[in-house]
């Protein structure tokens, strides 16, 4: 039976209906049933929560920034004391297990900690006497109302990548979170009123395709950030560029595991089960291509799968290692790649297609699958699969394994396990990925540093968080001063000049 709850809009402080009759089921992944509907917005609901973001601006532009900082501390505390309810919220819609839904609370509220630094990061400079009695100042100002976009994979984390530092630097926000787990997005906004956050300062505008073309073409909103896949961030950079806007989307990634034959391959396996399985290898993060070199390969396949078979697949809010994938058809497009790859000639070591899952019978159940002799012509090799899918690929050199990943038209995050230092910062120099990790699975920065890849995972200039996330969020503007002595007199046309 179809759940009637309906999960709309946030707008001017308070739930909005808006006036859409269209909506999309939301599922508990788990068990496979309706847990609600969510309103997508027409052209017109869009614009009124746009609206209501524009109207705030002027006044939360000109809030202090001790007061907007008091806001973030507020906004900080009240969710370390109450993540276990949004954790909840995310398991119900996404299907990660609690203890990595925390996790993701726990590394967004990091940016949130970072941007309560907001009065030192928007400090500006001068010079005093630029030329005779001239003074210059450069200061950083917000830009209006920004959009974010976020994916279906961290529906809380993502986001806070950027609206604690574009509301901390004065902006306005408006959200538009994955249809598919739509109401972490209601749970923040309401935590934010909490805060003592302005009515408008944070709105949710709920969709699909309509409701991003909103914020895409908007003139009213400046800046867009998004999170997604590779195709779709091609799409929001060359639409929101072409409406002037200034755009970051971050896209796929196809992200690459070096393992020399002198790295600790207990340490090896370890990693890559948990960077190839943990949230059922739905992040953009996760390591999908394990690159064994030499003569180790045997040993570390072994190493991988005695763990992998270790793991338990059931639902999140059980004793599981490991959650369901988000939707049906998103679990059969993954199975199909495993199908796909044992065709090609791979060898499937661990099959996760037919699981038996610690969890209801309607769930959309993969279990961890490990694919042994993967070549890089294989689908399962070239695709971003974003499922608990890792493939071994078999080189015999270093430089096979470097050539392999700055080959790849993603440049996302990749990692290197060695105990060899030179070898190491060797790896790091020469290798064309944003994030590299040494002995780390997954290099995800903290939140002073930024997020974000190269080549085809990202478009625009400029990383999530950090400071050029700050950079992002706001617009330098040079004053030049200069205040006249009661000597002055006369008029000067010509052109200025230092005398």
């Amino acid at each position: 039976m179809t759940s009637t709850r309906t999960i709309g809009h946030w707008a001017d402080g308070t739930d909005f209906a808006g006036g859409s009759d269209r909506t999309a089921p939301v599922t508990n992944p788990a068990t496979g049933a309706v847990s609600g509907q969510v309103a997508l917005a027409t052209a017109e609901d869009a614009r009124t929560v746009i609206a209501s973001a524009a109207t705030a601006f002027p006044s939360w532009r000109d809030t202090s920034l001790a007061k907007r900082t008091a806001i973030l501390f507020n906004f900080r505390e009240l969710l370390n004391a109450r993540k276990d309810e949004l954790a909840t919220i995310i398991t119900a819609e996404h299907g990660k297990v609690l203890s990595d839904a925390l996790g993701e609370v726990s590394r967004g509220q990091e940016v949130v900690e970072f941007a309560c630094g907001i009065p030192h990061l928007l400090k500006g400079s001068m010079s005093e006497n630029a030329s005779t009695n001239v003074d210059v100042a450069s200061i950083r100002q917000p830009l209006g109302v920004v959009g974010i976009i976020g994916p279906f994979n961290f529906p809380a984390m993502v986001p806070m990548w950027f609206f604690p530092i574009a509301i901390a630097a004065g902006n306005t926000v408006v959200f538009k979170p994955s249809e598919k787990d739509p109401s972490a997005a209601l749970w923040m906004a309401r935590l934010w009123a909490e805060a003592g956050l302005p009515a408008g300062v944070f709105n949710v505008l709920q969709g699909d395709k309509v409701a991003v073309d909103e914020l895409l073409t908007n003139p009213t909103v400046k800046a867009v950030s998004f999170v997604g896949s590779t195709p779709i961030a091609q799409y929001v950079y060359a639409t929101g560029t072409a409406h002037g806007k200034r755009v970051q989307a971050l896209g796929g990634a196809k992200n690459h595991a070096v393992i020399l034959p002198d790295a600790d391959l207990d340490l090896a396996a370890d990693a890559m089960v948990n960077a190839g399985f943990g949230s059922a290898g739905e992040r953009c993060m996760a390591i999908s291509a394990c690159v064994a070199v030499g003569p180790i390969a045997n040993e570390l396949v072994a190493k991988i799968s005695d763990r992998a078979r270790t793991l338990k697949t059931g639902d999140g809010t059980r004793d599981a290692d490991m959650g369901p994938l988000v939707t049906k058809a998103h679990r059969d497009r993954v199975a199909s790649y495993i199908d796909a790859g044992e065709t090609d000639g791979a060898k499937v070591v661990v099959d996760g297609r037919n699981v038996t899952a610690d969890g209801a019978d309607g769930g959309f159940w993969l279990g961890p699958t490990l694919l042994d002799h993967v070549t890089p012509e294989m689908s399962v090799y070239t695709d971003e699969i974003f499922g608990p899918v890792l493939s071994v690929v078999r080189v015999q050199t270093y430089d096979e394994a470097l050539a392999l990943i700055n080959a790849n038209p993603y440049g996302n995050g990749t990692a290197i396990f060695t105990n060899d230092g030179g070898a190491a910062r060797r790896f790091q120099n020469e290798v064309e990925v944003g994030m590299v990790g040494i002995n780390v699975p997954v290099p995800v920065p903290m939140a002073y540093y930024s997020f974000g890849g190269w080549r085809s995972s990202l478009f625009g200039d400029t990383h999530a968080h950090g400071t050029e996330g700050v950079h992002f969020f706001t617009r330098g503007k040079v004053v030049t001063t200069r205040w006249l002595d009661p000597s002055h007199g006369g008029i000067n046309l010509g052109f200025p000049q230092n005398n």
